[in-house]
């Protein structure tokens, strides 16, 4: 059991001794009060975690002492210590929301037993707060400034208040599951159950069974009946991420949810009702795909309801820094660490690089840099190697770098095949676009002061 605070009221000195003996033989952090005016003056300035509380005192009894404690902001547990036979007393300060009660006389044991679960119990309490908080402050949607995001969610704000089907498209880690739960939270049904369901996790039968749920008996290992993903989510809403990795038979079945609201266990034969509203996303193109036959077509109108394109972070620059200023924020806080700051010069490596991997790699970077920072900022050295790659290259290297041997192109060291490799390809961009650096970064797909910054190391030339 954890240490803590505790504080000890009686008027009875010996109570108080044989308490605080036994308290602080359990490698608690003891204090001592004579009456409620005593507690209470201790409470302000001891700030406990635990009071263990007399009844019956002199000035403010024990009564009053509790409800002066549930009107501050973050009030201890209190244990009362009652008189044997005063049980109806004790009830009515459970009622007022003490944590237990202890008769007098007590045992040593029970004492112990009382204070170890309910210094466990708060324990608890607050691990589950700090989960719930880092939960939601790791699903909140950072809105930023660009116009593409602001479109996207203006268009989602207007969805959510419907129970319209919506479509998520967008390159992997764009952010769709932070979308989808900024929907539910703002629609009808934001009391009711978030279920996300990753459909490229699971294939087959498992897939179905985690989807619809499984009757006792439906397949070798189903030894009791399961409820699925579709009834977790009643009243809710349901996430399916990667929608387009269903099977043809999961695909039939979810556009049975779709028309007529009702569905069958894996197994099953009773009909059971479905009522949720379903948010899927995709990273592939359906449309396509529903054209040529690899995704049902009717399916894919079904979940076409409303679709909302979230851009990759390479379209949306001035998103980038309140991005990352978020999460150094939300890791710090997890790390226990002191706020960091970043350096201009990591500033700019993050700011040109292209970011294939869209916010979940910013995010990644971002929590590996607060993990390794020495000091209480962030500079290049914290940041991984593909960040770093062109800083720790100064311009004389280009020299160093030999061509390809006409007769023997698999011969030569690793790194200048890469870097040879990306000369050509900058070269051949650069030629197809007349020379013009920002339609060339079009073309590639990054940002150009990151192509110039790349044409300059690299040593390719601008025209």
């Amino acid at each position: 059991m954890a240490s803590a605070r505790v504080l000890v009221v009686d008027d009875d000195p010996a109570i108080r001794k044989i308490i605080a003996d036994r308290m602080r033989a359990q490698g608690h952090e003891v204090e001592l009060a004579v009456d409620g005016d005593a507690a209470l003056q201790a409470v302000a300035d001891f700030e406990p975690g635990l009071v263990l509380l007399d009844m019956k005192m002199p000035k403010k009894d024990g009564f009053e002492v509790l409800e002066a404690l549930r009107r501050i902001e973050y009030p201890p547990d209190v244990v009362m210590i009652t008189a044997h036979g005063n049980i109806e007393r004790a009830v009515r300060a459970i009622q007022m929301g003490a944590a237990d009660f202890i008769p007098k006389p007590f045992e040593a044991a029970h004492l112990d037993h009382v204070v170890s679960r309910v210094l466990e119990a708060a324990g608890l309490r607050q691990r589950v707060l700090v989960l719930q908080s880092q939960l939601s402050d790791r699903h909140t949607l950072v809105r930023g400034a660009s116009k593409a995001m602001k479109d996207a969610l203006a268009l989602a704000d207007r969805a959510a208040a419907s129970n319209a089907t919506v479509l998520l498209l967008g390159e992997s880690g764009t952010g769709k599951e932070v979308m989808a739960r900024h929907i539910h939270s703002r629609s009808p049904r934001a009391d009711g159950a978030f279920v996300a369901l990753n459909c490229a996790m699971l294939s087959g039968d498992l897939l179905e069974s985690e989807l619809f749920g499984h009757e006792k008996g439906a397949f070798t290992g189903a030894h009791k009946a399961k409820p699925g993903s579709i009834e977790q989510a009643e009243g809710g809403t349901l996430f399916l991420d990667e929608v387009g990795e269903l099977g043809s038979g999961a695909q039939a079945k979810l556009l049975r949810v779709l028309q007529e609201r009702q569905f069958l266990r894996v197994g099953g034969t009773k009909v059971l009702d479905a009522d949720i509203r379903i948010v899927a996303a995709t990273n592939r193109d359906l449309r396509k795909e529903a054209e040529d036959g690899s995704f049902r077509e009717d399916l894919y109108y079904r979940l076409n309801v409303v679709s909302i394109r979230l851009p990759p972070l390479r379209e949306r620059p001035e998103d980038l820094r309140p991005l990352a200023e978020h999460a150094l924020a939300r890791f710090t806080a997890e790390l226990g660490r002191a706020p960091l700051n970043i350096s201009d010069e990591a500033w700019t490596l993050l700011l040109e690089y292209p970011w294939p991997g869209n916010v979940r790699e910013l995010n990644n970077v971002i929590e590996r840099a607060a993990v390794l920072a020495p000091e209480d900022r962030i500079d290049v050295d914290d940041l991984p190697e593909e960040l770093r790659e062109l800083e720790t290259q100064p311009d004389a290297d280009v020299s160093t770098i030999r061509p390809i041997p006409p007769d023997d192109p698999e011969i030569r060291p690793y790194r200048d095949a890469v870097l040879e490799a990306k000369r050509t390809i900058i070269r051949r961009a650069l030629e197809r676009t007349g020379g013009h650096q920002t339609k060339a970064a079009e073309l590639l797909g990054v940002r150009q002061p990151y192509l110039a910054r790349l044409i300059k190391n690299l040593g390719v030339p601008k025209s």
